[in-house]
């Protein structure tokens, strides 16, 4: 036998192992293989989420296309509008003031943001980076103010304002909410990530605190700033409770406000109201879309120490 009759068996396995090499294989983020029915187990919980979250939002932007010929109750329903029209929006506009609602919610929501990451930053930081005695006070009162329920200081909060001369205004709408505590928190763990030596080293330069603030501080925590603005927008854009009793005029109604007038005493619309929910959920689409790579890096940012 020749010396090439005798090496052509061996090179067989080394082939097909090179092949069982080269399949690729699905690996988790700790590197651990992923077999095939754990993998469409995940995809499927994960399609049932996105049903649950995603399906309400686009059955109301179909029932707001859908015609007055259309029967949006039908059985079994009907997903795709037949003759999509963009009529019911213009029904809303003539029905209320749609755009001077959402230009006064426009107004406390961003606000509402400026305040709230201002705010928030600066006390954040203060009790992240500075010593002082009762810090830990502070910050037990900033948790404690989470877990009081809105409506059981609403009462007080609404004769705050009356004695303010507030009532009936946006700046009443707005001040209540103008730092959350939440907001604070998420600051305060945001800053305490940051290495202690770049600011001993600012300090040793001659840096005061407002510039360590400004200059260092601020600068690395803007993923959690985006995080404060997202949440500061949507709960001042959201709010239908304190601004239905602190408002009465109105030429002053928030767009919250202003959408529930879409419902008749006898009867309703729903292809109306779906259209002024759209109207509505709009702003905060194209807010989330703007900031989520900032967003998603800052949950990151102040999920580390607590």
């Amino acid at each position: 036998m020749s010396l090439a009759e005798r090496t052509r068996p061996a090179e067989k396995p080394r082939k097909s192992a090179r092949v069982r090499e080269r399949q690729p294989r699905i690996t988790d983020e700790h590197g651990r293989r992923i077999r095939g029915w754990e993998l469409v187990l995940r995809y499927l919980l994960l399609l049932g989420v996105l049903a649950l979250t995603i399906g309400p939002f686009l059955w109301q932007l179909s029932t707001s296309l859908k015609g007055p010929t259309e029967d949006i109750f039908s059985a079994p329903p009907k997903f795709l509008p037949g003759d999509p029209t963009l009529h019911n929006y213009e029904r809303v506009a003539d029905t209320i003031p749609v755009w001077d609602y959402a230009l006064n919610s426009l107004k406390v929501a961003a606000a509402n943001v400026v305040t709230n990451c201002v705010g928030a930053a600066l006390a954040g930081y203060a009790l992240a980076r500075l010593r002082y005695r009762g810090r830990r006070v502070a910050t037990l009162v900033f948790i404690l103010a989470m877990l009081v329920p809105v409506e059981g200081i609403i009462i007080a909060q609404f004769t705050t304002m009356r004695e303010l001369g507030l009532n009936n205004t946006l700046v009443g709408v707005l001040l209540p909410g103008c730092v959350s505590a939440l907001n604070v928190l998420l600051m305060r763990n945001a800053f305490l990530n940051l290495p202690y030596e770049i600011e001993e080293a600012a300090f040793v330069d001659g840096a005061n605190v407002w510039q360590r603030f400004h200059r260092i501080a601020l600068p690395a925590v803007r993923g959690t700033l985006a995080v404060v603005a997202i949440f500061a927008f949507m709960g001042a854009w959201d709010d239908f409770l304190w601004p239905l009793i602190v408002l009465s005029d109105p030429s002053r109604f928030t767009l919250t406000i202003g959408l529930n007038y879409l419902h008749g005493t006898f009867a309703n619309d729903e292809r109306l109201v779906a259209a002024g929910t759209i109207i509505a959920v709009a702003p905060l689409i194209v807010l989330f879309a703007c900031l989520q790579r900032y967003f998603f890096r800052g949950v990151g940012e102040g999920a580390v120490k607590g």
